[in-house]
């Protein structure tokens, strides 16, 4: 056990020693959720959390980060931004039917490989400093309540629409976690800053936000394309427009996305004109030249099948053209029954327009 003792200063250099690594924000919390533990265990009871079963199973750590790293006494939080400049405009991609909108925390490179190696590298910087001290670094890849976390850390609040927002830079970024026995004096939480508003909940294209502060995960498009492994349910297919991996409009509609900055992370650029792509041209991609165009990507999370899927939903939404008709009816035979059924159901859309 490391018997250094931080204070403020200490904290201080460890915020300088992030911000070389390239995190814009770092905080310090205790591993206590607060009253969002109680909000997880009413949102699991009311089944909100579609098929997502690993969310009630591992509910016990995300209430108790300190049996998930025995040892734990303080969290430290941090912020990477990832808003490119440089990607085509989001809110222009929803009046391009025969375009595909990605989610745009997916353009560039996996999160996971960026962040988690920084991570580590300030946990490097800080044995050097101190000595051998007992952490755990973490990037979405344990159960942990980050958003909570950040905002007992300062990093930011939970808005309406579950979203960690910061006052200084909205909310488009990336969260991760070091948790360790380090007895760091921890931040101040930040304060709700929604106000009375309401645009994320009516911008919402399939109502997924039903109430302030509660997501329905199973009508929401982040769900639907991404985590959801089986068939996309027929009423809510036309609303998911041309969006085949994820969903910003609740970002977009943000009133506080006025102070993003704009992110200089170079592995955040945009990809395979993953920002403007044409829906036939990606639906045209074989499984290996999919694997290999899309190498280091979040996408790849959804598979191949759910990639054609989130597609040919896509391609029924929008123009019936040559083009489109043509490419689903090359994949009519797929041999992927969930694939075949989106296509079928395309194919209806375009043809009785």
């Amino acid at each position: 056990m490391n018997t250094f003792s931080p204070d403020a200063t200490f904290v201080d250099r460890l915020r300088e020693w992030a911000a070389e690594l390239g995190f814009q924000q770092l905080g310090v919390a205790r591993p206590d959720p607060g009253p969002a533990g109680e909000r997880l265990r009413e949102w699991l009871g009311r089944g909100l959390h579609a098929d997502m079963t690993w969310l009630d199973t591992q509910a016990a750590h995300r209430l108790a980060p300190a049996d998930l790293v025995p040892g734990t006494v303080r969290v430290i939080s941090v912020r990477m931004d990832y808003w490119r400049d440089d990607a085509y405009p989001a809110s222009r991609l929803a009046h391009e039917p025969d375009r595909a909108w990605i989610s745009r925390y997916a353009l560039g490179r996996d999160y996971h490989r960026v962040m988690r190696p920084r991570l580590q590298r300030l946990a490097d910087r800080i044995v050097a400093a101190i000595g051998p001290f007992g952490y755990r670094v973490f990037v979405d890849s344990a159960p942990v309540l980050e958003k909570p976390l950040a905002q007992s850390a300062g990093l930011g609040w939970i808005g309406r629409h579950t979203n960690l927002i910061s006052h200084t830079a909205g909310s488009w970024f990336f969260l991760g976690e070091m948790f360790t026995d380090l007895p760091l004096p921890p931040d101040t939480p930040a304060r709700d800053g929604c106000g009375s508003c309401q645009a994320c909940l009516k911008a919402c294209p399939t109502g997924a936000i039903i109430a302030p502060y509660v997501l329905d995960a199973a009508r929401c498009i982040s769900y639907l394309t991404i985590e959801n492994r089986g068939s996309i349910p027929e009423p809510l297919r036309a609303a998911i427009g041309n969006r085949v991996f994820g969903c910003d409009d609740c970002q977009l509609a943000c009133p506080w996305n006025r102070f993003a900055r704009p992110s200089m992370e170079a592995d955040f650029a945009p990809r395979q004109g993953l920002d403007r792509p044409s829906l036939v041209e990606l639906f045209g991609w074989s499984e290996p030249e999919w694997q290999h165009r899309l190498a280091g990507s979040a996408i790849r999370r959804v598979g191949y099948a759910g990639w054609l899927r989130n597609l040919a939903v896509a391609l029924g939404n929008g123009p019936a053209s040559p083009e489109a008709i043509q490419a689903l009816t090359a994949r009519s035979d797929d041999a992927s029954a969930l694939v075949r059924e989106h296509v079928a159901w395309a194919l209806g859309r375009l043809r009785a327009a």
